[in-house]
């Protein structure tokens, strides 16, 4: 029974020690994609703007590769489609962003994230007026996929305020003709919306952080049954 015991324990170890190193190593991993990541933006960042209705990706497959690259665009808001996304934060402080469609010269919409304003701590729906200049305006931004989706209840997906939003599913619901890519706006603007937005990628090192957790982990181990099932049997019996 008891030499049974030794080779389940030394299972366990072996087992437990190549699981946490697996993860190590996969923490590993997702922070060489994300690394690989922010030089693809930053090479894109570098490229030319595109500039005009005319050069931006009306279907998929040019939207891949136009991800993350700079736009300069002219058009009209479409301020009563203006979209609020809920629970989204800047400096710690919960707010909304901002996204209004843009009616292009030639008829087609481009959504705009638009910026962030803090949400109202009395009444989480109020939702003081915006300022959405009519006429022509020009915008400069980076073209991009969207806001990351955050959990939602059943019904969150409709109305002035959203917990997410997907552009195929308000095309459809909304009837615009949605380019396929969002512009998230870094150009000034005097609506009062906060446009600090955070670059893309930038949790790599919480990755390093998790990595080194489970290498840790794995060598505690490892260290654990060295200990208890070789070194302190032989110091017992030398005694």
């Amino acid at each position: 029974m008891t030499r049974w015991r030794g080779w389940i324990l030394l299972a366990a170890t072996v087992g437990g020690a190549l699981l946490t190193a697996r993860l190590g190593w996969w923490q590993l991993d997702r922070a060489a994609q994300k690394e690989s990541l922010q030089t693809a933006i930053a090479a894109r960042a570098e490229e030319p703007v595109l500039d005009g209705a005319a050069a931006l990706a009306t279907d998929e497959a040019a939207a891949e590769a136009q991800e993350h690259r700079r736009a300069r665009v002219t058009g009209q808001w479409l301020a009563e489609r203006t979209v609020h996304l809920d629970n989204r934060q800047m400096d710690g402080r919960p707010g909304f962003f901002v996204l209004t469609p843009l009616q292009l010269d030639d008829g087609s919409v481009l959504l705009v994230q638009r910026g962030w304003r803090p949400r109202d701590f009395v009444d989480r729906t109020r939702l003081p007026p915006l300022p959405a200049p009519e006429g022509v305006v020009a915008l400069e931004g980076r073209l991009t996929r969207g806001p990351a989706r955050l959990y939602e209840f059943e019904g969150a997906d409709s109305g002035p305020i959203r917990q997410n939003l997907d552009l195929q599913s308000f095309a459809r619901e909304s009837g615009l003709a949605l380019r396929p890519l969002l512009l998230l706006q870094t150009s000034p603007a005097g609506d009062g919306l906060r446009r600090d937005w955070p670059a893309p990628a930038v949790d790599v090192h919480k990755h390093y952080g998790y990595a080194f957790q489970w290498f840790a982990l794995c060598a505690l181990i490892l260290a654990l049954h060295v200990w208890f099932r070789i070194l302190r049997p032989r110091r017992q019996s030398r005694a």
